[in-house]
């Protein structure tokens, strides 16, 4: 069962493809010795103590972050509205209503549109918990005809997850800029460059899709049936990736869960294993702002690197998970940043990652940092959301009932 959030199989083919000659290290005994930054050192060389000195180094390394990868993340457009656009309330045999929603990223009918499909259990009472993510092919809408429809349904997610009392809020991440290096040109990048403010050199990709899902939760604040203490953005791969950067900027995501986000995701770009810098810069010259390419074969010169990113998640909950034959994405990598950003959250009084790697296979650690290590290959499981059920219920203190 693989929804279409992970259907990249073909996608991280042609990364492989793309790197071409340059080489990639999968031998764990040719790592080479790294420094990371610490998340505690101030600009001016102090050490962060206290949740008040944390808060203010957080916007410091936002900035970094913004600066160096990512780019700058705007706000919503004035004038974003809604419309339904159909509803089915049996939907999944009656355990879920489903909505297709137009999401108008701007004043008017005319302005460009997240199609956006949201799935409510029927047997919650009280506000639901919403997890939120972009996927990687159009769901089919209402419309289109039942079988289709079923087919779709019964290869994701939603009836796991509405079973176990969460809803469920995705939208085609094309809807907001195509996966190639001339998305820009028909993307929210240049059709709202003028209402943004921000001109599109000043983000990338991956800043579109995270911009993206921090207005699908807009929309999900307006529905009173939703739990608003309780939305968590969630991704896999690239979208992971994205999902990370939606987490770090947006903290009304009460949690943030990471599925083999690898290299510019929960990875340790310090680390030369599996995909690395230049790696993605080459591949994907597009999803990062162009200052990032300047630490192609260069990782040591980046003033940061992701378990910093990481830490910015807290102390809201923040769940890492990899998988055992996945060494592209580095594994070891994302799980030793998962257990570097758990210092931050110790600030708070909170338990993140302990052991060392690998853990025990198909077995999810820590507390408010979580983490797996799932058997098997590049991809987003019914176990893995398993587990992220089951961390958000011990996090997020559910009030809602299932009868």
């Amino acid at each position: 069962m693989a929804f279409s959030w992970a259907r990249v199989g073909l996608l991280v083919a042609g990364a492989l493809l793309c790197a071409g000659a340059q080489k990639t290290n999968k031998d764990e005994s040719k790592v080479q010795p790294y420094t990371l930054p610490s998340a505690f050192t101030t600009p001016d060389g102090k050490t962060v103590r206290t949740v008040k000195q944390w808060q203010k180094q957080r916007a410091y390394l936002l900035k970094l972050f913004a600066d160096n990868e990512y780019g700058r993340m705007p706000g919503a457009p004035a004038g974003m509205h809604y419309r339904v656009d159909s509803v089915d309330r049996n939907a999944l045999d009656g355990a879920a209503v489903r909505s297709d929603v137009s999401v108008f990223l701007g004043p008017s009918d005319g302005a460009p549109v997240m199609h956006v499909l949201l799935y409510l259990p029927t047997h919650v009472a009280g506000k639901v918990p919403v997890f939120v993510g972009l996927n990687f092919a159009v769901v089919p809408p209402l419309s289109a005809d039942a079988a289709t429809r079923k087919r779709e349904e019964d290869r994701g997610p939603f009836a796991q997850l509405i079973a176990a009392g969460y809803g469920v809020a995705t939208a085609w991440y094309g809807d907001l800029e195509a996966d190639n290096p001339d998305g820009w040109k028909t993307g929210v990048r240049s059709t709202l460059a003028g209402p943004l403010h921000i001109q599109p050199q000043e983000w990338a990709t991956l800043g579109v899709w995270a911009w993206g899902m921090s207005r699908i939760q807009d929309y999900l604040l307006t529905l009173p049936e939703v739990d608003t203490h309780r939305i968590i953005v969630v991704g896999h791969s690239r979208i992971g990736k994205a999902a990370l950067w939606a987490g770090a900027n947006d903290i009304r995501f009460a949690m943030v869960v990471l599925n083999d986000s690898g290299e510019g995701g929960a990875a340790l770009a310090r680390r030369d294993f599996g995909e690395t810098t230049q790696i993605l810069n080459t591949a994907f010259p597009h999803w990062f702002v162009a200052r990032f390419r300047d630490f192609n074969n260069n990782a040591a010169a980046m003033p940061m690197d992701q378990h910093e990113l990481l830490s910015l998640i807290a102390p809201r909950a923040l769940y890492v998970a990899s998988a055992s034959d996945d060494w592209w994405s580095d594994p070891k990598g994302e799980f030793l940043s998962a257990q570097e950003a758990g210092k931050v959250y110790a600030l708070y009084g909170l338990k993140g990652v302990t052991g060392s790697f690998p853990p025990p296979l198909d077995t999810s650690i820590g507390d408010h940092v979580g983490y797996h290590l799932r058997t098997g290959q590049h991809d987003m499981m019914p176990f893995d959301w398993s587990q992220y059920v089951a961390f958000a219920n011990r996090n997020l203190k559910p009030t809602g009932s299932i009868h």
